[in-house]
């Protein structure tokens, strides 16, 4: 993420995502902090932020580090 534009897109699709419960976006440290339902699988909140054309480097799902 570069910009507030590149930040604010993946807010809106995480806001628009059933079983996400809270998020918060850093653009100062290129993260996105996602706590959801137990129902919503970790590969479909990947697949999303994904199609918004950011790259995502490296991720964790309740504390083990996941595939990308």
């Amino acid at each position: 993420m570069n910009c507030s534009g590149c930040s604010g897109a993946i807010e809106r699709v995480l806001k628009k995502m059933d079983g996400v419960k809270s998020y918060t976006v850093s653009l100062e440290s290129q993260t996105a902090d996602v706590v959801a339902d137990a129902s919503l699988e970790y590969a479909t909140v990947l697949e999303k932020i994904k199609k918004t054309g950011k790259t995502v480097k490296g991720a964790t799902a309740d504390g083990e580090t996941m595939a990308v």
